[in-house]
C-alpha cells in the first residue's frame, strides 16, 4: 500500500470576490489551472483574463495575420466555458514580449481597472522544475504581473495611469503562480474538471497542430494525470497547484 504524501498543499483562502488572471498567450490557462477557475466562478466570484498576445506566432502552419484572430476566437470561447465573459488582450507580440517598464505599465493599467483581491499568472521562473525550459514569454509575463500587482498601487509610478481615470488600486492580497515547480496551494480540481476539458478543447486548432494523437484523448489524459499527480499532495483529490505570494 503506497503511503500518503505528507508534504501537503494548504487550500486556497477563499475569502475573497475579483480575481484577475494575466498570462502571455491563449490556451496557457487552458493547460493547468482552467479547473480552478471553474470552481471559483462556481461560488459566484468573478475572473476576468488578460493576455498579452493573441498567439499570433503559435502555429508554424498558419500566418500570423490568419492565426491571431482565431486563436483569439477559439480563447474566448474557451473562457466562456469556465463562466469568464471578460477577456482582453494586450497586443505584445507573441514569441518576443520584452520584460520591462512597457509590460508592467499595462498589466498595472489592468489590474487598476478590474481591481481584483487575486491575481492568476504562469510561472515565471526559467525552467519547468529543473526539468524543462520556460519560454521567455512565460518569464517576462509571469514576472511581470508579480511586479505591477505592487504598481497599480502606487500612484507615483506610471503617473499617467491615474491622468487617464485609473485610480491605484492597492487591494491585491495574493498573487498566485500556476505551474510553479514549488506550490504551496491547490484547488480541489473535481467540480471543474469536466469542464477544463472542454475548455481546452476550445483550441482545437492549436492542439490539432501540436499533436497527431485524438484531440479529447491528449486533452483529457494531460489535464486528468497533472491534477491526479497534483492530489497526492491534496488529500488523494485531484486539484490545481498554485504558489501563493502574499502582497
Amino acid at each position: 500500500m503506497t503511503e500518503p504524501r505528507t508534504d501537503q498543499l494548504a487550500p486556497m483562502p477563499d475569502d475573497w470576490q475579483r480575481a484577475l488572471a494575466v498570462v502571455a498567450h491563449p490556451d496557457d490557462l487552458e493547460y493547468g489551472c482552467s479547473a480552478a477557475i471553474a470552481a471559483w466562478t462556481d461560488t459566484g466570484r468573478d475572473v476576468a483574463y488578460v493576455l498579452a498576445t493573441r498567439g499570433e506566432a503559435g502555429i508554424d502552419t498558419l500566418d500570423p495575420a490568419t492565426c491571431g484572430p482565431l486563436r483569439e476566437r477559439e480563447q474566448r470561447a474557451s473562457a466562456a466555458v469556465v463562466g469568464v465573459s471578460v477577456v482582453e488582450f494586450l497586443d505584445h507580440e507573441d514569441g518576443v514580449i520584452e520584460y520591462g517598464p512597457a509590460l508592467r505599465r499595462d498589466i498595472a493599467a489592468a489590474i487598476r481597472r478590474h481591481r481584483p483581491e487575486l491575481v492568476v499568472t504562469l510561472n515565471h521562473r526559467d525552467t519547468w522544475g529543473g526539468v524543462g525550459w520556460n519560454t521567455p514569454d512565460h518569464v517576462a509575463v509571469g514576472r511581470a504581473t508579480l511586479d505591477a500587482a505592487a504598481d497599480a498601487g502606487n500612484r507615483w509610478i506610471f503617473p499617467e495611469l491615474t491622468e487617464q481615470g485609473l485610480e491605484p488600486w492597492n487591494g491585491v492580497r495574493w498573487v498566485a503562480v500556476a505551474g510553479s515547480a514549488t506550490p504551496t496551494h491547490a484547488v480541489d480540481a473535481t467540480p471543474g474538471l469536466e469542464r477544463a476539458v472542454r475548455s481546452l478543447l476550445e483550441h482545437r486548432t492549436y492542439i490539432e497542430a501540436l499533436t497527431d494523437e485524438d484531440p479529447e484523448t491528449y486533452v483529457r489524459g494531460f489535464l486528468t494525470g497533472f491534477a491526479q499527480s497534483v492530489g497526492e499532495r491534496f488529500g488523494g483529490k485531484p486539484a490545481v497547484a498554485f504558489e501563493l505570494f502574499n502582497r
